[in-house]
């Protein structure tokens, strides 16, 4: 990717080197997370945590499931303001790659605000924190083992860096734009948020618990669908992207598809508790936003998916 002549987005806070004390379990306390599904009463233990991190890595935290519980509660979608830390002002640690998240980040607002515009609509930028190890968000306690993921309740993307190198290592998906991709499909989460599609969704998925997982599905589907319409915008523009870089894109949504995490991670495949499809439908899904561009292109609420 070439993003040197990019405007890095202002809305990155870098929280490296803040980590928390403490383990997972008092954290996810107060905002608990729960079983794809929804069912159970209270937030997961540390033991239920950590077996669904194992199965869960790189998919990161379902934003349906960080709806439920206290997160809804207003002292929860306070902000943790603790200032805006400028992409060039990041002194001592991993500079390039924060800056390369800027830059990218700073692509996601401009092709949003056009679309948002083109519909009468205002944009709002979604804030996005850089962390290492773990960190308090509007949803709980944020770890590093969850992957990247986005908290609807303060409009905020959550990344540790170190993610970046087990998407190459471990899941064989080396690339700039395998990265931006990833960054891509969390600010479609946001897009989804501002569109009242998460909480339409949330609302569905109480009223029909054994429809949860597919629900599921297709809003993680849509967000790989938006973030081929971000791809198109590049690829329109013609001074971004590289020789090598969709296929990269593509690479990582074949990945992270739930068939092959759970083919690594269990030796098995069980279709019925798939919370982000399989490769095919995350590959073909983020192909077609970005062939055709349009947030029409991308309804994955009706018909087969």
């Amino acid at each position: 990717m070439r993003l040197g002549g990019q405007r890095p987005s202002r809305n990155v806070e870098d929280r490296r080197g803040q980590a928390r004390s403490g383990g997972l379990g008092g954290g996810f306390g107060r905002g608990p997370i729960r079983m794809p599904g929804g069912r159970g009463g209270g937030g997961l233990g540390l033991g239920g945590m950590l077996l669904l991190i194992g199965v869960m890595w790189f998919l990161g935290v379902n934003p349906l499931d960080l709806l439920v519980g206290e997160t809804t509660a207003p002292q929860q979608r306070e902000r943790v303001d603790q200032g805006f830390s400028r992409p060039d002002a990041v002194a001592g640690r991993d500079e390039e790659a924060s800056d390369f998240v800027a830059r990218v980040l700073g692509t996601t607002e401009r092709v949003w605000e056009g679309i948002f515009d083109e519909n009468g609509r205002e944009y709002a930028h979604p804030r996005l924190v850089l962390f290492d190890d773990q960190t308090r968000s509007g949803c709980g306690l944020g770890a590093a083992a969850m992957g990247p993921f986005y908290c609807p309740a303060d409009s905020t993307i959550y990344l540790d860096l170190s993610f970046f190198q087990e998407l190459e290592t471990r899941f064989g998906a080396p690339g700039e734009f395998a990265q931006a991709y990833v960054i891509a499909h969390e600010v479609a989460h946001h897009v989804q948020n501002l569109t009242g599609t998460l909480e339409r969704t949330t609302a569905q998925r109480a009223r029909s618990p054994a429809a949860a997982n597919e629900i599921s599905v297709r809003v993680e589907l849509q967000a790989d669908c938006y973030a081929g319409i971000w791809a198109h915008a590049l690829a329109q523009e013609g001074t971004i992207l590289e020789d090598g870089d969709i296929e990269d894109g593509m690479n990582a949504a074949s990945a992270i598809g739930d068939d092959r995490l759970q083919q690594q991670t269990q030796g098995r495949v069980a279709p019925e508790t798939f919370t982000h499809g399989t490769s095919a439908q995350r590959v073909g899904w983020f192909k077609r936003g970005m062939e055709a561009g349009t947030v029409e292109a991308c309804d994955t609420f009706s018909g087969e998916i």
